[in-house]
């Protein structure tokens, strides 16, 4: 049996007509939000209605005067990219907190201490921003609102976001295989290939992410790399 909780509406208003899709509403929000997220699992059906709750689809010459097409997945982007979703207020309450944790989360990710160079626990970003009473947009990306957090936030605290280049040297048995691996963990700009089969890299990532990204080398190479970090800015 469906429920109504499984899907919401997402709706445009183009040239004073109205038109509606059915939606899953956490798809559609990471879709609105650019994630690479399938239309199929984001559209509840392949209709696009006039008045959803009557049961009321919109005419093939309606879509095609206010879109250009009558092609529903280019119909259906448009709506998601532009126009509004409806949601319940339990909904939008579980969204709104998770868009805050992935926000928090960027923010601890990608920020330091601009004096210490360290990162910056999310706990302590978290307070800062109940303290500066800082809200959370629904429909706005998180990364966008997480840069203009930041900004609010070092008013009240030592803050940046930034960037740090960390050095690592794989000892041979782990070289091959970490080679792969280390493009995932952050944006390679040098590696070289050491006389006794080592490898040497050079790898630029979230400041914030320090001690992760140690941690998932020191797991490639069993404990046995030697990581530095060469300069956090």
């Amino acid at each position: 049996m469906t429920r109504r909780h499984d899907y919401v509406v997402a709706w445009i208003e183009v040239r004073g007509q109205r038109f509606e899709i059915l939606v899953r509403p956490e798809y559609a929000f990471r879709y609105k939000e650019g994630e690479k997220v399938d239309l199929d699992d984001v559209l509840w059906t392949d209709i696009v209605y006039k008045d959803s709750r009557k049961g009321l689809k919109a005419s093939p010459e309606s879509l095609k005067k206010a879109f250009g097409t009558t092609d529903i997945r280019r119909i259906a982007e448009r709506i998601l990219r532009e126009g509004e979703i409806q949601l319940t207020e339990e909904q939008r309450r579980k969204m709104l907190e998770a868009k805050r944790r992935k926000i928090i989360n960027y923010i601890a990710k990608n920020a330091i201490d601009p004096v210490t160079k360290k990162p910056i626990p999310a706990s302590r970003i978290e307070a800062a921003m109940e303290e500066a009473r800082i809200g959370i947009d629904l429909y706005k990306d998180a990364e966008s609102q997480a840069v203009e957090i930041v900004r609010r936030l070092a008013r009240i605290m030592r803050i940046k976001l930034a960037r740090a280049v960390i050095e690592a040297r794989i000892p041979p048995p782990y070289s091959g295989r970490a080679y792969g691996e280390l493009q995932r963990v952050g944006e390679l700009k040098k590696a070289d290939w050491l006389p006794d089969g080592s490898l040497r890299v050079e790898l630029e990532i979230p400041a914030g992410a320090q001690v992760d990204v140690t941690s998932r080398i020191q797991n490639i190479a069993r404990g046995q790399a030697q990581v530095t970090v060469k300069s956090v800015g």
